[in-house]
Protein backbone atom coordinates (compact mmCIF):
# COMPACT_ATOMS: atom_id res chain seq x y z
CA UNK A 1 0.00 0.00 0.00
CA UNK A 2 1.41 3.33 -1.43
CA UNK A 3 1.79 6.07 1.69
CA UNK A 4 2.70 9.27 2.31
CA UNK A 5 4.32 11.04 5.08
CA UNK A 6 4.21 14.02 6.88
CA UNK A 7 6.98 15.35 8.76
CA UNK A 8 6.19 17.20 11.58
CA UNK A 9 9.32 19.78 12.47
CA UNK A 10 8.57 23.53 13.57
CA UNK A 11 4.71 22.45 13.68
CA UNK A 12 3.57 20.72 16.41
CA UNK A 13 0.18 20.95 16.40
CA UNK A 14 -2.44 19.67 14.03
CA UNK A 15 -5.04 22.53 13.97
CA UNK A 16 -4.29 24.78 11.02
CA UNK A 17 -0.83 23.41 10.01
CA UNK A 18 -0.35 23.73 5.56
CA UNK A 19 1.52 21.28 5.01
CA UNK A 20 0.06 18.21 7.03
CA UNK A 21 -3.77 19.45 5.03
CA UNK A 22 -1.72 18.92 1.65
CA UNK A 23 -0.44 15.46 3.03
CA UNK A 24 -3.71 14.20 4.39
CA UNK A 25 -5.65 16.09 0.70
CA UNK A 26 -3.61 13.91 -0.72
CA UNK A 27 -5.55 10.59 -0.90
CA UNK A 28 -3.09 8.68 0.63
CA UNK A 29 -2.71 6.93 3.85
CA UNK A 30 -1.29 9.62 6.12
CA UNK A 31 1.84 8.20 8.56
CA UNK A 32 2.89 11.37 10.64
CA UNK A 33 6.45 11.57 12.15
CA UNK A 34 8.82 13.75 13.71
CA UNK A 35 12.65 13.06 13.90
CA UNK A 36 14.26 14.13 17.28
CA UNK A 37 17.30 15.34 14.99
CA UNK A 38 20.95 14.65 16.36
CA UNK A 39 22.76 17.35 14.39
CA UNK A 40 20.68 19.83 16.32
CA UNK A 41 20.76 17.65 20.22
CA UNK A 42 24.37 17.08 20.11
CA UNK A 43 25.03 20.46 20.44
CA UNK A 44 22.28 21.24 22.87
CA UNK A 45 24.54 22.23 26.35
CA UNK A 46 23.15 20.74 29.03
CA UNK A 47 21.08 17.05 29.05
CA UNK A 48 18.26 19.00 30.91
CA UNK A 49 17.30 20.88 27.90
CA UNK A 50 13.53 22.50 29.19
CA UNK A 51 13.43 22.99 25.25
CA UNK A 52 13.97 19.56 24.51
CA UNK A 53 11.40 18.44 27.39
CA UNK A 54 8.28 20.55 25.63
CA UNK A 55 8.97 19.30 22.51
CA UNK A 56 8.82 15.73 23.98
CA UNK A 57 5.85 16.49 25.88
CA UNK A 58 4.26 17.81 22.43
CA UNK A 59 5.25 14.90 20.28
CA UNK A 60 3.84 12.62 22.46
CA UNK A 61 0.42 14.64 22.80
CA UNK A 62 0.67 14.30 18.88
CA UNK A 63 1.29 11.17 18.86
CA UNK A 64 -2.03 10.51 21.36
CA UNK A 65 -4.24 12.33 19.15
CA UNK A 66 -3.09 10.28 16.22
CA UNK A 67 -3.75 7.14 18.35
CA UNK A 68 -7.13 8.43 19.11
CA UNK A 69 -7.87 8.60 15.68
CA UNK A 70 -6.81 5.75 14.54
CA UNK A 71 -3.38 5.91 13.10
CA UNK A 72 0.07 5.65 14.14
CA UNK A 73 2.99 8.10 14.23
CA UNK A 74 6.51 7.91 14.27
CA UNK A 75 8.75 9.22 16.33
CA UNK A 76 12.62 8.76 15.62
CA UNK A 77 16.46 9.58 16.98
CA UNK A 78 18.83 10.34 14.33
CA UNK A 79 19.93 12.30 11.35
CA UNK A 80 16.94 12.95 9.61
CA UNK A 81 18.66 11.91 6.42
CA UNK A 82 19.39 8.44 7.29
CA UNK A 83 15.79 8.39 9.24
CA UNK A 84 14.34 9.37 5.99
CA UNK A 85 16.14 6.77 4.12
CA UNK A 86 15.43 4.05 6.09
CA UNK A 87 11.87 4.58 6.33
CA UNK A 88 11.54 4.92 2.35
CA UNK A 89 13.16 1.36 2.48
CA UNK A 90 10.48 0.03 5.18
CA UNK A 91 7.37 1.44 3.70
CA UNK A 92 5.98 2.15 0.31
CA UNK A 93 6.17 6.15 0.47
CA UNK A 94 4.94 7.92 -2.32
CA UNK A 95 5.45 11.09 -1.10
CA UNK A 96 7.20 13.87 1.94
CA UNK A 97 4.89 16.23 2.94
CA UNK A 98 6.44 18.82 5.21
CA UNK A 99 6.66 22.70 6.28
CA UNK A 100 9.17 24.61 5.09
CA UNK A 101 12.29 26.24 7.73
CA UNK A 102 14.18 28.94 6.49
CA UNK A 103 16.86 28.51 8.62
CA UNK A 104 20.72 27.83 6.73
CA UNK A 105 21.32 24.35 8.27
CA UNK A 106 17.49 23.72 7.81
CA UNK A 107 17.83 24.61 3.90
CA UNK A 108 21.15 22.33 3.55
CA UNK A 109 19.09 19.28 5.39
CA UNK A 110 15.75 19.96 3.15
CA UNK A 111 18.00 20.22 -0.55
CA UNK A 112 19.72 16.96 0.69
CA UNK A 113 16.29 14.96 1.49
CA UNK A 114 15.04 16.40 -1.45
CA UNK A 115 18.07 14.96 -3.66
CA UNK A 116 17.59 11.94 -1.53
CA UNK A 117 14.07 11.14 -1.87
CA UNK A 118 14.31 11.63 -5.80
CA UNK A 119 16.83 8.73 -6.29
CA UNK A 120 14.15 6.78 -4.58
CA UNK A 121 10.86 7.95 -6.56
CA UNK A 122 9.87 9.49 -4.06
CA UNK A 123 8.15 13.27 -4.04
CA UNK A 124 9.34 15.68 -1.64
CA UNK A 125 6.97 18.94 -0.75
CA UNK A 126 7.46 21.58 1.37
CA UNK A 127 5.06 24.46 1.87
CA UNK A 128 4.88 27.90 3.71
CA UNK A 129 3.39 27.33 7.37
CA UNK A 130 4.88 29.34 9.68
CA UNK A 131 4.77 32.88 8.30
CA UNK A 132 2.46 34.76 5.86
CA UNK A 133 5.19 35.75 3.72
CA UNK A 134 8.62 34.53 2.81
CA UNK A 135 11.45 34.26 1.02
CA UNK A 136 10.77 36.48 -2.03
CA UNK A 137 7.26 37.61 -1.90
CA UNK A 138 7.63 41.21 -0.69
CA UNK A 139 10.91 42.58 -2.23
CA UNK A 140 11.72 46.19 -2.94
CA UNK A 141 10.45 47.98 -6.15
CA UNK A 142 13.62 47.75 -7.96
CA UNK A 143 13.82 43.83 -6.81
CA UNK A 144 16.26 43.86 -4.47
CA UNK A 145 15.88 42.33 -0.63
CA UNK A 146 14.31 44.96 1.55
CA UNK A 147 16.09 45.91 4.37
CA UNK A 148 14.34 49.10 5.69
CA UNK A 149 11.84 47.71 8.17
CA UNK A 150 9.41 50.71 7.78
CA UNK A 151 9.15 49.87 4.33
CA UNK A 152 8.46 46.33 4.07
CA UNK A 153 6.09 46.71 7.09
CA UNK A 154 4.18 49.39 4.80
CA UNK A 155 3.94 46.68 1.97
CA UNK A 156 3.71 43.91 4.41
CA UNK A 157 0.41 44.95 5.96
CA UNK A 158 -0.37 46.50 2.60
CA UNK A 159 -0.63 42.60 0.95
CA UNK A 160 -2.27 41.54 4.42
CA UNK A 161 -5.73 40.27 3.57
CA UNK A 162 -8.43 38.68 6.18
CA UNK A 163 -8.14 35.68 3.55
CA UNK A 164 -4.42 35.25 4.29
CA UNK A 165 -5.03 35.03 7.92
CA UNK A 166 -7.80 32.44 7.66
CA UNK A 167 -7.03 28.66 9.27
CA UNK A 168 -6.57 25.68 6.65
CA UNK A 169 -8.30 22.41 7.66
CA UNK A 170 -5.88 20.13 8.55
CA UNK A 171 -7.98 19.09 11.92
CA UNK A 172 -11.26 18.62 10.05
CA UNK A 173 -9.00 16.73 7.59
CA UNK A 174 -7.20 14.66 10.35
CA UNK A 175 -10.31 13.93 11.97
CA UNK A 176 -11.69 12.28 8.66
CA UNK A 177 -8.82 11.16 7.18
CA UNK A 178 -7.14 7.84 6.65
CA UNK A 179 -4.29 7.74 8.79
CA UNK A 180 -2.20 4.54 8.26
CA UNK A 181 -2.32 2.05 10.94
CA UNK A 182 1.74 0.30 11.35
CA UNK A 183 2.05 -2.58 13.50
CA UNK A 184 3.46 -2.22 17.27
CA UNK A 185 6.73 -4.14 15.78
CA UNK A 186 6.84 -2.29 12.42
CA UNK A 187 6.25 1.18 14.62
CA UNK A 188 9.09 0.87 17.44
CA UNK A 189 8.57 2.25 20.32
CA UNK A 190 8.91 6.33 20.32
CA UNK A 191 12.37 7.24 21.87
CA UNK A 192 12.36 8.37 25.42
CA UNK A 193 14.54 11.49 26.72
CA UNK A 194 16.78 9.02 28.91
CA UNK A 195 17.11 6.75 25.81
CA UNK A 196 18.67 9.90 23.96
CA UNK A 197 20.63 10.62 26.87
CA UNK A 198 18.63 13.71 28.34
CA UNK A 199 16.85 14.25 31.27
CA UNK A 200 13.02 15.64 31.85
CA UNK A 201 13.52 18.95 32.94
CA UNK A 202 10.66 20.93 35.06
CA UNK A 203 9.99 24.55 34.04
CA UNK A 204 7.38 26.42 33.20
CA UNK A 205 5.88 26.84 29.82
CA UNK A 206 3.74 29.15 28.55
CA UNK A 207 -0.02 27.91 27.70
CA UNK A 208 -0.81 26.75 24.21
CA UNK A 209 -3.57 28.85 23.54
CA UNK A 210 -4.40 32.60 22.39
CA UNK A 211 -3.61 34.72 25.31
CA UNK A 212 -6.43 36.88 27.12
CA UNK A 213 -8.26 39.80 24.91
CA UNK A 214 -6.79 42.21 27.67
CA UNK A 215 -3.63 41.17 27.58
CA UNK A 216 -3.39 41.80 23.95
CA UNK A 217 -5.28 44.70 23.72
CA UNK A 218 -3.34 46.47 26.51
CA UNK A 219 -0.23 45.70 24.96
CA UNK A 220 1.66 48.45 23.36
CA UNK A 221 1.20 50.15 26.89
CA UNK A 222 2.79 47.58 28.87
CA UNK A 223 4.80 45.61 27.00
CA UNK A 224 8.17 47.51 28.49
CA UNK A 225 6.93 46.74 32.16
CA UNK A 226 9.19 44.26 32.56
CA UNK A 227 7.94 43.71 36.50
CA UNK A 228 4.43 42.96 34.99
CA UNK A 229 3.88 39.30 34.24
CA UNK A 230 1.12 40.08 31.79
CA UNK A 231 2.75 42.78 30.03
CA UNK A 232 3.27 40.68 27.21
CA UNK A 233 1.53 37.64 25.32
CA UNK A 234 4.32 35.03 25.79
CA UNK A 235 3.52 33.59 22.48
CA UNK A 236 7.00 33.34 21.25
CA UNK A 237 7.60 29.82 22.36
CA UNK A 238 4.41 28.65 21.26
CA UNK A 239 5.14 30.25 18.00
CA UNK A 240 8.50 28.60 17.59
CA UNK A 241 7.55 25.23 17.83
CA UNK A 242 4.44 25.77 16.09
CA UNK A 243 2.13 24.52 18.70
CA UNK A 244 0.11 27.51 17.69
CA UNK A 245 -0.54 29.13 14.39
CA UNK A 246 1.10 32.15 12.81
CA UNK A 247 -2.08 32.98 11.25
CA UNK A 248 -4.01 32.68 14.87
CA UNK A 249 -2.14 34.82 16.49
CA UNK A 250 -2.18 37.27 13.56
CA UNK A 251 -5.50 37.43 13.58
CA UNK A 252 -6.20 38.28 16.93
CA UNK A 253 -3.18 41.07 16.77
CA UNK A 254 -4.61 42.29 13.72
CA UNK A 255 -8.07 42.93 15.52
CA UNK A 256 -7.27 44.29 18.63
CA UNK A 257 -3.57 45.60 18.41
CA UNK A 258 -1.60 47.08 15.89
CA UNK A 259 1.68 47.63 17.87
CA UNK A 260 1.60 43.75 18.53
CA UNK A 261 0.91 42.88 14.96
CA UNK A 262 3.93 44.66 14.33
CA UNK A 263 6.07 43.14 16.16
CA UNK A 264 5.32 40.08 14.59
CA UNK A 265 5.71 41.01 11.18
CA UNK A 266 9.41 41.77 12.54
CA UNK A 267 9.77 37.77 12.74
CA UNK A 268 8.27 36.96 9.14
CA UNK A 269 11.07 40.42 8.42
CA UNK A 270 14.22 38.38 10.32
CA UNK A 271 13.38 35.05 8.62
CA UNK A 272 13.27 36.51 5.14
CA UNK A 273 16.40 38.07 6.02
CA UNK A 274 18.49 35.19 7.11
CA UNK A 275 17.41 32.99 4.13
CA UNK A 276 18.45 35.91 1.60
CA UNK A 277 21.68 36.35 3.56
CA UNK A 278 22.30 32.90 5.60
CA UNK A 279 26.03 34.22 5.97
CA UNK A 280 25.03 37.04 8.59
CA UNK A 281 24.03 33.98 11.01
CA UNK A 282 27.61 33.92 12.21
CA UNK A 283 28.80 36.79 10.20
CA UNK A 284 28.01 40.68 10.42
CA UNK A 285 26.14 42.15 7.51
CA UNK A 286 28.28 45.10 7.39
CA UNK A 287 31.77 44.49 5.84
CA UNK A 288 32.89 47.53 8.05
CA UNK A 289 31.68 45.64 10.77
CA UNK A 290 33.34 42.24 10.57
CA UNK A 291 37.25 43.30 11.62
CA UNK A 292 36.14 44.91 15.25
CA UNK A 293 38.89 44.06 17.24
CA UNK A 294 36.67 43.41 20.44
CA UNK A 295 37.89 42.99 23.70
CA UNK A 296 36.18 39.97 24.69
CA UNK A 297 37.01 39.76 28.33
CA UNK A 298 36.24 36.12 29.37
CA UNK A 299 35.51 37.57 32.85
CA UNK A 300 33.39 39.87 31.70
CA UNK A 301 31.27 38.17 29.79
CA UNK A 302 31.18 35.48 32.70
CA UNK A 303 30.15 38.06 35.15
CA UNK A 304 27.40 39.34 32.41
CA UNK A 305 26.58 35.73 32.29
CA UNK A 306 25.65 35.56 35.37
CA UNK A 307 24.15 39.40 36.45
CA UNK A 308 26.94 40.19 38.26
CA UNK A 309 27.67 43.42 36.04
CA UNK A 310 26.66 45.92 38.88
CA UNK A 311 23.86 47.33 36.42
CA UNK A 312 20.60 46.24 37.87
CA UNK A 313 18.74 45.59 34.67
CA UNK A 314 21.17 43.82 33.28
CA UNK A 315 21.56 41.06 36.00
CA UNK A 316 18.21 41.01 36.59
CA UNK A 317 17.43 40.13 33.03
CA UNK A 318 20.04 37.58 32.55
CA UNK A 319 19.25 35.91 36.38
CA UNK A 320 15.95 35.52 34.73
CA UNK A 321 16.71 33.88 31.56
CA UNK A 322 19.25 31.48 33.61
CA UNK A 323 16.53 30.82 36.02
CA UNK A 324 13.72 30.48 33.03
CA UNK A 325 14.32 30.64 30.24
CA UNK A 326 12.55 33.76 29.88
CA UNK A 327 13.67 37.62 29.56
CA UNK A 328 11.34 40.81 28.82
CA UNK A 329 12.13 41.99 24.92
CA UNK A 330 13.22 45.72 26.57
CA UNK A 331 15.33 43.55 28.94
CA UNK A 332 17.23 41.79 26.21
CA UNK A 333 17.95 44.89 24.02
CA UNK A 334 19.42 46.44 27.33
CA UNK A 335 21.64 43.29 28.21
CA UNK A 336 22.80 43.28 24.34
CA UNK A 337 23.67 46.52 24.06
CA UNK A 338 25.41 46.62 27.36
CA UNK A 339 27.66 43.14 26.28
CA UNK A 340 28.23 44.88 22.65
CA UNK A 341 28.93 48.64 23.88
CA UNK A 342 29.83 48.67 27.53
CA UNK A 343 31.86 45.53 27.74
CA UNK A 344 32.72 45.74 24.20
CA UNK A 345 32.36 41.85 23.09
CA UNK A 346 31.62 40.18 19.98
CA UNK A 347 27.66 40.07 19.49
CA UNK A 348 28.27 36.21 18.72
CA UNK A 349 28.93 35.51 21.97
CA UNK A 350 26.04 37.06 23.53
CA UNK A 351 24.06 35.30 20.37
CA UNK A 352 25.45 32.16 21.89
CA UNK A 353 24.84 32.36 25.01
CA UNK A 354 21.02 33.32 24.18
CA UNK A 355 21.02 30.11 22.04
CA UNK A 356 21.55 27.52 25.02
CA UNK A 357 19.18 29.62 27.50
CA UNK A 358 16.28 30.99 26.07
CA UNK A 359 13.13 28.99 25.57
CA UNK A 360 11.68 30.60 22.34
CA UNK A 361 15.10 31.00 20.44
CA UNK A 362 14.75 31.35 16.96
CA UNK A 363 17.58 31.98 14.52
CA UNK A 364 16.75 34.63 12.85
CA UNK A 365 15.26 36.44 15.48
CA UNK A 366 17.92 36.41 17.72
CA UNK A 367 20.62 36.77 15.00
CA UNK A 368 18.92 39.80 13.61
CA UNK A 369 18.34 41.59 17.08
CA UNK A 370 21.80 40.57 18.44
CA UNK A 371 23.15 42.50 15.08
CA UNK A 372 20.63 45.23 15.51
CA UNK A 373 21.94 46.15 19.09
CA UNK A 374 25.62 45.85 17.70
CA UNK A 375 25.32 47.89 14.70
CA UNK A 376 26.31 45.04 12.27
CA UNK A 377 22.96 44.11 10.40
CA UNK A 378 21.74 44.51 7.59
CA UNK A 379 18.93 46.77 9.17
CA UNK A 380 20.54 48.12 12.75
CA UNK A 381 20.62 50.60 15.49
CA UNK A 382 23.34 53.08 14.43
CA UNK A 383 26.99 51.87 15.52
CA UNK A 384 27.56 54.89 17.48
CA UNK A 385 24.73 54.35 19.85
CA UNK A 386 24.39 53.12 22.96
CA UNK A 387 22.07 53.22 25.37
CA UNK A 388 22.41 53.78 29.41
CA UNK A 389 21.17 50.82 31.26
CA UNK A 390 20.72 53.00 34.21
CA UNK A 391 18.24 55.29 31.98
CA UNK A 392 16.49 52.29 30.66
CA UNK A 393 16.04 50.81 34.51
CA UNK A 394 14.36 54.63 35.23
CA UNK A 395 12.15 54.37 32.00
CA UNK A 396 10.98 50.59 32.31
CA UNK A 397 11.57 49.66 36.38
CA UNK A 398 11.38 53.20 37.87
CA UNK A 399 9.98 51.76 41.25
CA UNK A 400 12.63 48.78 41.15
CA UNK A 401 9.93 46.18 41.22
CA UNK A 402 11.71 43.92 38.53
CA UNK A 403 15.23 44.42 40.08
CA UNK A 404 14.13 43.44 43.34
CA UNK A 405 12.61 40.14 42.28
CA UNK A 406 15.71 38.65 40.31
CA UNK A 407 18.60 40.85 42.48
CA UNK A 408 17.16 40.64 46.27
CA UNK A 409 20.85 42.04 47.19
CA UNK A 410 20.64 44.78 45.44
CA UNK A 411 21.43 47.82 47.84
CA UNK A 412 23.71 45.70 50.16
CA UNK A 413 27.12 45.57 50.41
CA UNK A 414 27.06 42.39 48.62
CA UNK A 415 25.74 43.72 45.41
CA UNK A 416 29.07 44.49 43.28
CA UNK A 417 30.04 47.71 42.20
CA UNK A 418 29.45 48.96 38.23
CA UNK A 419 32.03 46.61 35.99
CA UNK A 420 32.61 49.51 33.80
CA UNK A 421 31.61 53.22 34.00
CA UNK A 422 28.83 54.16 31.24
CA UNK A 423 30.50 57.36 30.04
CA UNK A 424 33.90 55.57 29.77
CA UNK A 425 32.62 51.85 28.03
CA UNK A 426 30.56 54.16 25.40
CA UNK A 427 33.15 56.28 24.42
CA UNK A 428 35.87 53.42 24.44
CA UNK A 429 33.57 51.37 21.86
CA UNK A 430 32.73 54.52 20.04
CA UNK A 431 36.26 55.52 19.06
CA UNK A 432 37.32 51.47 18.55
CA UNK A 433 34.44 51.13 15.99
CA UNK A 434 35.08 54.25 14.36
CA UNK A 435 38.90 53.08 14.04
CA UNK A 436 37.73 50.01 11.81
CA UNK A 437 35.41 51.44 9.86
CA UNK A 438 37.70 53.74 8.81
CA UNK A 439 40.70 51.52 8.48
CA UNK A 440 37.90 49.00 6.27
CA UNK A 441 37.74 51.79 3.97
Amino acid sequence: MKICIFWHRRDLRIHDNVGLAAALASGLPVLPLFIYDKEILDHLPEKADARLTFIHDEVEQLAHETEMAGGTFLARYGQPLAVLEQLVKDFDVAAVHTNEDYEPYATRRDTAVAAMLKQHGVEFHAYKDQVIFAKEEIMTKSGTVPKVFGAYLKAYTARLTDELLEPCDSEKLFRKANLHRVSQEKAAPRPTLKEMGFELREQYFPPVKLPAGGIVRNYHKTRDTPANEHGSTRESLNLRFGTLSVREVMRQAKELNPKLLAEIIWRDFFMMLLWHLPHTATQSYDPKMRHINYRNNENEFRAWCEGRTGYPLVDAGMRQLNETGYMPNRVRMTVAGFLTKHLFIDWRWGERYFADKLLDYDMANNVGNWQWMAGTGAISAPWFRVYSPENQQAQVDPEMKYVKRWVPEFGTTKYPAPIVEHKFGRERAVEAIRAARIAAG
